[in-house]
């Protein structure tokens, strides 16, 4: 495709969120997309304004407004791009979703809705350590990308966890629901850590959960079948059964299956049963205990509240969860999604929504419009790499707009274009 087509796949794709936004904020919105993939400083909005705005057709003070007094609805944006990309990667059959939750870290005492946290990458079984930020939790959707390898995960979905506000739970199973209005006619695989176990408890409508047993959890067989008429209450569980260490130990059945986990295939041993982990749901949920078959690693311990799913489908449903973990890393390094500089009303908020929603519009632009099987950005120190990754996307769409705004200043055949050539290559993975 020529460069023209390109930067108009990515305005057209921009412009589908327009009707939310009243006309000027509307082209605001668009420049400063196009300026904070461009931006190569801290993605403050004073330093993305130069990159959004060179030719200043706006006051500085409208984008600083746009996050923090512009008339728009965030819900309203996420439908929208929700409705986009199920429509494009997930046309029929199961969405699969990933939850959990991260922290946007920021300085300043007065910024709201920001407060003290658990860091969970720098803590420790030993050491906690506490940052200050903002806390979100994050529903992104798995997509498997045209080449294979490891799924991409793009969000759909935040919410603001607050102090003294509703718990991380609550907040999961809003975005759930919200999910499920949004499409009533369809079925959802919700894919969590064990933190977020006990919304197997929930009865969110259409939609099953796969994620990690406790390994002391206290486990019941299912009731038995009554027999005889008696009298009194039917009983809700069976006998308590060891717990998922224990249990593991006495298997002696094991089956051997090949399971897909982060895009490469893997051989385990797995043995699945019906259980009843009445702590987290009264209805039985299927255990699934995954074995090294060399033997070094752990047990790990998964369950899903869909019995229907095979135990290689569970194993490697959670595994793909790793993909949430990626678009933290990558719309915090390669976007720099924490350093826009907001502090009043919704605009810390409204800062991290569009971050985190620029990562899933670059990577679709990147899959329908940017990404070519036979063209990769092959580097001298990666000779083996065979699959494009969220830099790559990135450098690609950058090199796309500056090579636009470049022949537009200054012509195809000036000697700043020929110039602009070698720029290019330095700008396209400046960050």
């Amino acid at each position: 495709m020529s460069t023209t087509i390109l930067v108009s796949a990515w305005t057209n794709l921009v412009q589908q969120f327009f009707p939310i936004f009243t006309q000027p904020s509307s082209h605001i919105f668009l420049r400063l997309l196009t300026g904070w993939v461009l931006c190569t400083a801290r993605r403050t909005i004073t330093g993305i304004i130069p990159f959004a705005d060179p030719q200043r057709l706006q006051s500085h003070d409208a984008y600083h407004r746009f996050f923090s007094g512009a008339h728009w609805d965030v819900g309203r944006l996420w439908e929208l791009l929700a409705r986009l990309l199920i429509r494009m990667f997930y046309p029929t059959g199961i969405i699969v979703l990933d939850l959990d939750d991260t922290v946007f870290h920021h300085t300043g005492r007065k910024m709201d809705g920001a407060s003290v946290w658990r860091d969970a990458v720098r803590s420790t079984v030993k050491k906690v350590v506490y940052c200050w930020g903002l806390n979100l939790v994050v529903l992104t959707l798995r997509v498997t990308p045209p080449w294979g390898g490891e799924p991409i995960g793009l969000p759909i979905l935040i919410r603001l966890h607050r102090k003294h506000g509703p718990s991380l739970i609550d907040l999961a199973e809003a975005m759930l629901r919200q999910g499920a209005d949004w499409f009533p006619d369809r079925q959802f695989r919700a894919c969590a850590d064990g933190f977020y176990a006990t919304l197997a408890g929930r009865k969110i409508p259409r939609t099953h959960l796969v994620s990690r047993m406790r390994s002391d959890a206290a486990m019941y067989d299912l009731p038995p079948a009554e027999t005889n008429i008696r009298r009194g209450p039917k009983r809700k569980k069976g006998f308590r059964l060891p717990t998922p260490t224990e249990f593991s130990q006495r298997v002696r059945s094991w089956t051997r299956v090949q399971t897909i986990e982060r895009g490469k295939p893997k051989d385990r041993q797995v043995h699945a049963r019906r259980v009843l982990w009445y702590k987290v749901s009264h209805e039985p949920v299927l255990l699934v205990i995954s074995r090294d078959p060399a033997g070094k690693e752990r047990d790990d311990f998964f369950f899903t509240t869909d019995l229907t799913l095979m135990p290689a489908e569970v194993v490697g449903t959670f595994a793909g969860r790793w993909s949430i973990e990626d678009t933290f890393k990558n719309t915090k390094q390669f976007l720099g999604a924490e350093e826009p500089q907001s502090w009043k009303g919704p605009g810390p908020e409204r800062a991290a929504v569009i971050g985190l929603a620029l990562y899933s519009l670059v990577w679709t632009w990147y899959l329908k419009y940017g990404y070519q099987k036979n063209i990769l950005l092959r580097l001298p120190w990666y000779p083996t790499k065979t699959h494009p990754s969220f830099a790559d996307a990135l450098a690609t769409l950058r090199r796309v707009l500056w090579q636009d705004r470049i022949i537009s200043m200054f012509g195809k055949r000036s000697v700043h274009y020929k110039i602009s050539k070698f720029l290019i290559a330095v700008l396209e993975r400046a960050a």
